[in-house]
């Protein structure tokens, strides 16, 4: 797809993203948001819009875009979650990459859905990580230890899930946004600043749903074109 009949198929998605754009830049003027905190965002911009088609060159934009939030988080002090940005979310996003070219459908990928058993153990384990995490925060004093939490662990799960092209990570994503809102709300309260990123979790909420849809619409065409090639394969 050229870009010309990318921009006319998507021009809603680019006129939102230009006016969340816009928003970011001036709230980051008028709350004095430093600059390198502002850059990795204008990226995201770019990688929430490619998510709202599923598409498999997000994650590989997401993974160079984290080592730009790995600088952010050196510049914070916040060394763990700098770590965490260039340690597993650039080289899980770069592997996710990497596999759903592999196993591409389209300009996405091919999809499969978790049994009911591997659900249900996942929510377990989630369920078990997040409350060890959170008696780990409210330890050592932290004041979003549960928004903290969930976010964090959803994160992870999310981008294993997405790794291995299971369905199930684009209906983490609509909880996992509306979490981010609420942490970066709770922060942006104490440090109004932070409204850039309340503003990009809005964008990157409306993306992520959009793409619930996508990644449902996908998996649809792929078992319908299965059924159809299934008889040739009987008889071959």
């Amino acid at each position: 797809m050229n870009f010309k009949s990318f921009a006319k198929e998507n021009a809603s998605k680019l006129c939102l993203m230009g006016l969340t754009a816009v928003l970011i830049t001036v709230t980051g003027i008028v709350f004095h948001q430093s600059v390198i905190r502002i850059l990795p965002l204008y990226i995201s911009l770019v990688i929430g819009l490619l998510q709202s088609r599923a598409n498999r060159f997000a994650p590989l934009l997401g993974g160079f875009n984290s080592l730009l939030y790995m600088i952010v988080y050196l510049y914070l002090g916040l060394y763990a979650t700098a770590g965490y940005a260039l340690l597993f979310s650039c080289p899980v996003q770069l592997l996710t990459f990497v596999r759903w070219s592999r196993h591409k459908y389209k300009d996405s990928t091919q999809f499969r859905v978790m049994s009911w058993r591997w659900r249900v153990a996942v929510f377990v384990g989630y369920g078990a990580a997040v409350t060890a995490l959170c008696l780990i925060l409210n330890t050592i004093g932290s004041s979003y230890s549960l928004l903290d939490s969930l976010s964090s662990m959803l994160g992870i799960l999310i981008s294993i899930l997405t790794l291995l092209s299971f369905v199930e990570y684009s209906w983490l994503m609509l909880p996992s946004g509306l979490v981010t809102i609420c942490l970066d709300i709770s922060v942006a309260v104490n440090h109004p600043e932070q409204i850039t990123y309340v503003i990009y979790a809005c964008y990157s909420l409306i993306c992520v749903t959009i793409g619930f849809f996508r990644v449902r619409q996908l998996y649809a065409e792929q078992q319908k074109t299965m059924e159809t090639e299934a008889p040739s394969y009987e008889s071959a």
